[in-house]
């Protein structure tokens, strides 16, 4: 079993309140889960306008499907990012178990 894991960090640089944020990230949220199985959540700098880090994971039998499914999500994320939000920062790690 392998589980894959990674850590997107978004930079909202035309963001001014948590409303704004609470917008781009439930529809970066709502974009991935109606194409991936994947779990995905806010997990962090949630008090802060302008930074949004979501957490990715999925689990698979196969490693190479595993991280696969993780580029794909984040290239979705990236490709149909609003222009309000840009990528900085993706950071991936495979575990097998």
């Amino acid at each position: 079993m392998h589980v894959a894991i990674c850590r997107v960090t978004l930079r909202l640089a035309e963001n001014h309140s948590l409303k704004g944020k609470r917008h781009v990230v439930r529809s970066a949220i709502e974009r991935v889960r109606a194409r991936f199985n994947v779990s995905i959540a806010e997990v962090g700098e949630q008090d802060l306008w302008q930074t949004a880090v979501l957490g990715i994971t999925t689990v698979n039998s196969d490693r190479t499907h595993a991280e696969e499914t993780i580029a794909r999500v984040v290239s979705l994320i990236e490709n149909t990012a609003r222009a309000d939000a840009e990528l900085l920062d993706v950071e991936t790690e495979v575990t097998a178990f």
